[in-house]
């Protein structure tokens, strides 16, 4: 059997952690494995002491204490988390936001979609990605299906 991908999830949301945990077990549970934070400081902690190491971070940005930006500002600047995939992973669609997080060095920023399928589709297309070799430019960095 192939090592499993660890995906870390941080979200403040419950319910979205476990709606995206299904997800990810119906995309492939023998190849994902999904271990969840509830806020960014527990998400720079699990960084910061692995095992297990990341394959990528989905982060939310609408969470209490610090904000997904912040969590991600302070991501990139550990060498180690330098090339590590982030994903935004927000119900926030507004430009400000999507073109601060680019900034900041997010890979990719996917809007969370409310239908099970649209979020199916939308997490499957971005594991497929081939994250060593995309470059997110202001072109492909909104993810849309």
């Amino acid at each position: 059997m192939a090592k499993e991908l660890t995906i870390f999830y941080t979200d403040d949301d419950q319910e979205d952690v476990e709606f995206f945990r299904e997800v990810v077990q119906i995309i492939d549970s023998k190849k994902y494995i999904v271990v969840a934070q509830n806020n960014g400081e527990q998400l720079l902690h699990a960084l910061q002491n692995p095992p297990p190491h990341p394959y990528i971070v989905f982060l939310d940005i609408n969470m209490p204490g610090m904000n997904g930006l912040e969590t991600l500002k302070k991501v990139r600047t550990t060498i180690n988390n330098k090339y590590l995939p982030v994903i935004m992973f927000s119900t926030s669609k507004d430009d400000l936001t999507i073109e601060e997080s680019r900034k900041l060095g997010a890979n990719l920023y996917v809007p969370k979609p409310g239908m099970f399928n649209q979020l199916k589709k939308s997490i499957e297309d971005v594991l497929r990605i081939n994250w060593p070799d995309f470059i997110p430019t202001k072109d492909n960095f909104l993810y849309s299906s």
